[in-house]
């Protein structure tokens, strides 16, 4: 936000220099983020000076030209040759002489310099007050009055005023603070001085020949609306004082009307908005919200599909079920009914709409302007009448006119100070130091907000409305301590405190354990948006969706991790970046039972080659095998040992395994469907595993970590060849394993699977390992040996397996 130095003088008096009030105005919160000096005239004037016209004759060989002897103040007068039609002995003028350089309004600077002119010597430049950057006019030179000094500084003669801007960084909080006004208000409270508000005493209505009538449809979008109309006004350029003003704070001057809304708005903190008054049909304004998708072409000349929670101004039409729109209400104007060189008659608005409609109109069209800016923080209910007063009779200066209608104010119910108890203790307490009570009473009044006490420890505030972030004690204790001064609360040379010490939740230790070990093995952590696109929703019913979502592509929440992780391997692999192992923790969501169900979930993905490129080997694509490695590991770590296993039959995998104790699954994992990576844009072959966190988390509190020292007694690995039915799993051989025996065995697997036309139809051959340990003594061949037939035995029995010799 940028405020003004001499304009913020208009408001408050300030002794200040602009670098002391930058300084001032940090401390107390508003934190100025540069400070630009700017010049009133481009160049300053710098060089020029007042000089006397002595004598002024005709140049020989030109007929347009005039050969003048100028006094500037020095023993000797200077020979200049000029153009100017006005230009005539007696008179004073501005001169540049040689070396001086100057800045015209048009064209680059330039430099002058000694010439000859058609023959003639000439030792400078007698100015226009365009080629100086005083005026537009080159009508001629500048003629200035008698009393002009010679030899004078033309930058004294015109006591040119240099302003500053400062950039504020206004945080979100602080609508009251976004104007010149709000800034003033909090530099009186620092000062213990008085803002200055504009005299409108002198506010006159002059008729009422031009009367529109408005009603308000909906008082809780539009608590307030304010409003006056003016005619026989001439809409034109405005004066350069109200150009400077609005052109210093980076505002491009349109014309006298619509300046002084903007003069206003960045004055007072008022938003104003003016009409055509003849645009407006049936002599009536309502504020209204129209049928969802109504067209609507704004200023900018866009047509815009509105929404049905849209708070429109329109016109009343014959009938107010024809009513169009004019106006996105404290958004942005409509095309069609704005102020024009045509324009003679306005209507005035001064309105105060709810923070929250303006914040949804806004991002919902993508429109940031001034007045959305101060509306959707916040604005003062109580100041639309006095800046429309002001408004009107600046207008009425500028334009010419008259004021043609008293002034309507529809405000049904009235918005009241904000009232709360605080103990002078408590502010005290919670700034650190004890600041007396008259001081911390006189900050708080200074500020604007009523203060009664109740007792000598207790206050009851009364906080004008403009003040939006000031609720609570803990507020008015930040508001005391900023005007106080934060450089003045002392730094103790020693800090007493109390470290806290408590376990962790159990969630959030595993969550880290896991990702700890996920990262060790290669997997980045990645955190996708949980908004997501309509076509990835799988159960179209169960979809939870956003009732006023920032594009149909952020509409839906998602209902499975896989989808926007898929998004984020496109991204990576359209940047060659093709290899990939992610994770991540996240919620998925769903409709159920007319309420909403929120999962915790984990998601494991691998893609692309299993290792970096080497030199001496070939690069393997990863497969399922790598995927199921990694959630064996993940499950082992946590200590789940125990579950069943079985093929996958489910639309979300192209095929796979899950993992599952009776009715609860743990996890499903396998390779992803050609549907879903086409739809992210995903050419390579993906691999997954999406866990049920929540499910895992309560199975893994009842699994108690135990340590034990290293068996010292040796391992031995014995092997089987075992010829089953195609069937049959590797599960049921491991469990059939590790029923037959718990004590000894202690890990399964499989080293070798043959499928082909050596073996009977319907077989196939897995060769298995078995590695074996006793805790308390070396195995003895005979113990392996009657382990390895009991083995077999149910083998045979229970599987129908052969041994393969």
């Amino acid at each position: 936000m940028k405020i003004s130095y001499n304009w913020l003088k208009q408001f408050i008096n300030i002794t200040q220099s602009a670098d002391e009030l930058s300084l001032i105005l940090t401390n107390i919160g508003l934190e100025v983020e540069s400070l630009e000096k700017v010049q009133a005239v481009i160049g300053g004037l710098q060089d020029l000076v007042i000089g006397e016209v002595i004598t002024c004759v005709p140049h020989q060989n030109a007929d347009k030209l005039n050969i003048t002897t100028v006094n500037l103040g020095t023993e000797n007068p200077f020979q200049i040759v000029c153009g100017a039609p006005n230009v005539a002995a007696g008179q004073k003028v501005v001169v540049a002489p040689v070396g001086c350089t100057i800045y015209p309004l048009s064209g680059e600077p330039f430099k002058i310099k000694e010439a000859k002119i058609r023959g003639e010597l000439s030792y400078g430049m007698i100015c226009a007050e365009d080629e100086i950057g005083l005026g537009k006019s080159h009508d001629g030179i500048m003629v200035l009055p008698a009393e002009a000094k010679v030899g004078m500084l033309a930058k004294d003669f015109f006591d040119l005023e240099d302003d500053y801007v400062f950039e504020i960084g206004l945080t979100p909080n602080r609508a009251d603070a976004a104007s010149h006004l709000g800034v003033a208000r909090d530099l009186a409270a620092y000062f213990r001085s008085a803002h200055k508000i504009p005299d409108i005493s002198t506010f006159n209505v002059d008729d009422e020949s031009l009367t529109i009538s408005v009603a308000v449809e909906d008082d809780i979008a539009c608590p307030r609306y304010s409003s006056i109309t003016l005619s026989g006004i001439c809409v034109k350029e405005s004066p350069a004082w109200l150009q400077d003003r609005l052109k210093i704070i980076g505002l491009r001057p349109i014309n006298n009307v619509v300046d002084v809304t903007n003069f206003v708005l960045h004055g007072f903190g008022q938003p104003l908005h003016a009409f055509d008054a003849a645009k407006i049909t049936g002599g009536k304004v309502v504020v209204k919200k129209v049928a969802e998708g109504t067209f609507f072409t704004t200023l900018d000349g866009i047509e815009r599909k509105l929404s049905a929670e849209d708070l429109m101004i329109c016109n009343g039409g014959e009938h107010i079920e024809s009513a169009e729109p004019m106006c996105i209400a404290g958004v942005f104007g409509g095309k069609t009914s704005g102020v024009d060189g045509d324009t003679t008659t306005i209507f005035l608005e001064s309105a105060y709409f709810n923070a929250v409609s303006v914040r949804k109109t806004s991002k919902r069209h993508g429109l940031k302007t001034d007045a959305s800016f101060r509306y959707e923080r916040g604005t003062d209910p109580n100041i639309t009448v006095d800046a429309l007063k002001f408004a009107a009779m600046l207008i009425k200066e500028l334009a010419g006119g008259k004021i043609s209608s008293a002034i309507s104010d529809i405000y049904p119910t009235v918005i009241k100070d904000f009232e709360f108890e605080v103990k002078y203790k408590n502010i005290n307490n919670l700034i650190g130091i004890d600041i007396p009570t008259d001081e911390i009473k006189d900050i708080i009044v200074a500020l604007g907000i009523g203060a009664s006490e109740v007792d000598e420890e207790t206050l009851i505030l009364h906080v004008p409305p403009y003040k939006v972030d000031v609720t609570r004690e803990v507020d008015i204790t930040e508001e005391v301590l900023r005007i106080y001064g934060y450089n003045n609360i002392p730094i103790p040379t020693k800090i007493n405190a109390s470290l806290g010490y408590g376990i962790k939740p159990d969630k959030e230790n595993t969550n880290n354990t896991v990702a700890d070990l996920l990262s060790a093995n290669g997997f980045a952590e990645i955190m996708c948006n949980s908004l997501t696109k309509p076509a990835y929703t799988k159960n179209v019913d169960a979809a939870v969706r956003i009732l006023n979502p920032l594009s149909n592509d952020l509409s839906v929440m998602r209902q499975s991790l896989l989808m926007p992780a898929l998004e984020s391997v496109a991204y990576n692999q359209n940047r060659r970046n093709p290899n990939l192992k992610f994770f991540e923790f996240g919620k998925t969501y769903q409709v159920k039972n007319d309420g909403y169900v929120e999962k915790q979930r984990l998601l494991l993905l691998i893609t692309g080659n299993k290792e970096a490129e080497q030199w001496n080997q070939d690069s393997k694509g990863s497969s399922f095998y790598n995927l199921k490695s990694a959630v064996d590991g993940l499950l082992s770590r946590l200590g789940v040992a125990s579950f069943q296993t079985d093929t996958l039959k489910d639309e979300e995998f192209l095929y796979g395994l899950k993992y599952f104790r009776g009715e609860q699954i743990l996890v499903k994992f396998g390779t992803a469907t050609q549907r879903d990576r086409k739809l992210a844009g995903v050419h390579a072959e993906v691999f997954y595993a999406d866990f049920d966190w929540d499910v895992l988390l309560k199975i893994i509190k009842k699994n108690k970590i135990i340590n034990k020292e290293v068996n010292k007694f040796p391992q031995v690995r014995r092997d089987l060849s075992l010829l089953i039915d195609k069937n049959i799993t590797f599960e049921v051989l491991k469990t059939i394993a590790f029923k037959t025996d718990k004590k000894f065995i202690k890990e399964v697997g499989v080293f070798d699977v043959y499928e082909g036309n050596k073996l009977p139809e319907g077989k196939k051959s897995y060769a298995l390992y078995f590695i074996l340990q006793d805790e308390g003594q070396t195995l003895s061949d005979k113990q392996i040996e009657l382990l390895m037939q009991k083995l077999i035995g149910n083998f045979e029995q229970q599987a129908g397996a052969e041994i393969r010799k």
